[in-house]
């Protein structure tokens, strides 16, 4: 299996916390961040990812969990 190549050296950009979109490509659906060994980062660029990934949550601008909590207070009436 060909090794992935870094997709922030690929396109020449600079993970930060202010592209969300991007920021998500390495976040699975339970919110966690992608292994470098899925992702193809190096590891200086998998620092930086982590580090800007934290801040953008902390921020508010990515969730901490992307699955959908159900909501309280439903019940069926049996």
């Amino acid at each position: 299996m060909p090794k992935k190549k870094d997709y922030f050296e690929t396109y020449r950009v600079e993970p930060t916390y202010k592209d969300p979109v991007t920021l998500k490509r390495f976040v699975t659906s339970r919110g966690k961040i992608v292994a470098p060994e899925k992702s193809g980062l190096t590891a200086k660029n998998q620092r930086k990812l982590a580090r800007h990934i934290k801040y953008a949550r902390y921020l508010a601008l990515l969730p901490y969990n992307s699955y959908q909590v159900e909501k309280l207070g439903q019940s069926s009436s049996a």
